[in-house]
């Protein structure tokens, strides 16, 4: 299947125009005051999306689609936003009503996010009843997302929102998974930029192995047992691409790297993991938190692991890509990333984004994000010179690459 980047990027931009309409509805609701963070369209597998909503309680709707663009609308709120809605428009304890009010307000804000998808195809789109969902993991998915492993574009907006009453800030996220036969002829080719979903499909599998090489080495120099929790490529406007990340503040690396596809690889460890590495690789006291020990500590190991998850790219694409020495940081994720966005606004305007999230099953608190960013021209390019030079090896298996 081939699709077209150009219309996959106007696809992008319909569902934050939807999420704002969303947003908006909910505003003129509840009195709650909104806004959207950020909106992206993800290439990922069940597993990946699964893990998004684990840990935290959920509840919102499930709606179906039907007619030229078929499939299914999660709309979901975290149980700070469930009570602000329903304690709202229920101030009465009804469980009852609490739930229908959930439902009437889902299906309002559904409503509005369809209408900019059918406005641009100038076609029908039919919304089912909203089916009320309430749970972690895969009770909040859309059902077409358990039923395989294959890869889905998912398009997801999170939304943050505020009310006087509640002192933390309440989201919510819209998920959007149309169903391939309705996707593929939304996004046949238009322009001449098109790319081969197959091969992003292998990339961002190669990418997802580089990420379980880069926490092999973290568990093989510092002993702390690691997993990729996920792992997914992103279209995401790069002006969203810092609020992507956040205002947490983190310690790591980041690396221009360049070849067959140049770009910048980020490697962000949250304030206590980034001490927890440090300590396993430094094994004496030292009187600065981040002096010139500790972040060589970091930079040897980011190093390391950027060779481990960029030798799976230059193997898919038969080529060489080289790396520059890491240069540490201390900041908070949108203050890291803003000035590599920057840079490259000023030739594109949206980027695919490579997010990997490294944890541990063990007692020890441990995170690590590796967010890559290659240039989009680029890498379109080299997946287009792939096919040529291995026409016959659409389908890659990541096993036999490493």
């Amino acid at each position: 299947m081939e699709i077209d980047i150009r219309e996959l990027e106007t696809y992008q931009e319909l569902a934050h125009d939807g999420a704002q309409s969303a947003a908006k509805s909910l505003s003129q609701l509840t009195g709650i005051s909104t806004r959207v963070q950020v909106t992206d369209v993800s290439l990922m597998n069940s597993t990946d999306l699964e893990y998004e909503f684990i840990g935290d309680e959920f509840a919102g709707v499930n709606i179906d689609l039907s007619g030229e663009m078929s499939g299914e609308i999660v709309l979901a709120f975290d149980e700070q936003g469930r009570s602000a809605i329903t304690d709202t428009l229920v101030p009465a304890d009804d469980p009852e009503k609490k739930k229908s009010s959930i439902e009437e307000v889902g299906n309002i804000m559904t409503s509005g996010f369809v209408d900019g998808w059918a406005n641009y195809l100038e076609a029908k789109i039919k919304s089912s009843p909203p089916t009320y969902i309430q749970g972690t993991g895969t009770d909040i998915l859309p059902t077409s997302t358990t039923e395989d492993e294959r890869h889905l574009f998912v398009f997801r907006s999170r939304v943050e929102a505020s009310q006087d009453s509640v002192n933390e800030p309440i989201d919510f996220r819209i998920l959007l998974v149309p169903d391939s036969t309705s996707l593929e002829r939304s996004l046949e080719p238009q322009t001449d930029k098109i790319i081969s979903l197959e091969k992003l499909e292998v990339f961002n599998e190669m990418t997802k192995e580089g990420a379980k090489k880069a926490a092999t080495n973290i568990t093989s120099m510092t002993g702390i047992e690691t997993t990729v929790n996920i792992s997914r490529l992103s279209l995401v406007p790069i002006e969203d691409i810092p609020t992507e990340v956040g205002n947490k503040r983190f310690v790591g690396t980041v690396m221009k790297f360049k070849g067959k596809f140049s770009g910048y690889l980020v490697i962000l460890f949250d304030q206590p993991s980034g001490r927890a590495v440090v300590d396993s690789l430094v094994p004496m006291e030292t009187d600065e938190q981040w002096g010139d020990i500790e972040q060589g500590a970091l930079k040897e190991l980011g190093n390391i692991m950027t060779s481990g998850f960029i030798d799976g790219w230059a193997n898919v694409l038969n080529a060489e890509i080289k790396h520059s020495p890491p240069e540490f940081v201390a900041d908070t994720g949108s203050g890291v990333l803003t000035p590599i966005t920057t840079q490259i606004a000023q030739s594109d305007d949206h980027a695919f984004l490579l997010d990997s999230s490294i944890q541990t099953n063990s007692d020890k608190v441990f995170t690590c994000q590796m967010l890559a960013l290659p240039r989009r021209d680029e890498l379109e390019q080299a997946l287009d010179d792939l096919l040529i030079e291995n026409s016959g090896n659409t389908r890659v298996d990541p096993d036999d690459l490493f």
